[in-house]
C-alpha cells in the first residue's frame, strides 16, 4: 500500500488552468504531461475555460499564447465568494494574469 493517496484536492479543470497562468505560452502537450491526463482531455478543458470566460488565447505565429482571467468567480458555490485570483495567489503565490 502507498503512503501516496490516488485523490487530490484539486479538479483537472484548475491543474490546467494553473499550468496556464504559470505559462501562458505553454503548449496543450505540455499541459497534458503535467496534470497526467490526454491532449484531448486538455483540448476539452481549455474549451470549457475559454466558454466560460476563464481564458482566452491569441494566436502567435504557430503558436497559442493564453491569458486567464482572475477576475472571474471561482464556480462551485463554496468558493464562488473568491475570484480565480485566490486561487492562482495560493496556489503558484501571485495572481497569475
Amino acid at each position: 500500500m502507498s503512503d501516496v493517496p490516488d485523490w487530490t484536492f484539486l479538479s483537472n479543470h484548475s491543474h490546467v488552468l494553473l499550468c496556464i497562468a504559470q505559462e501562458p505560452g505553454i503548449r496543450l502537450r505540455d499541459v497534458a504531461e503535467r496534470v497526467g491526463i490526454t491532449e484531448r482531455a486538455v483540448q476539452r478543458i481549455v474549451a470549457d475555460l475559454e466558454a466560460g470566460g476563464y481564458l482566452s488565447r491569441v494566436r502567435t505565429g504557430r503558436r497559442n499564447v493564453y491569458e486567464v482571467h482572475a477576475d472571474r468567480p471561482l464556480r462551485h458555490p463554496v468558493e464562488a465568494h473568491r475570484q480565480v485570483a485566490a486561487l492562482l495567489d495560493l496556489v503558484l503565490g501571485r495572481s497569475g494574469a
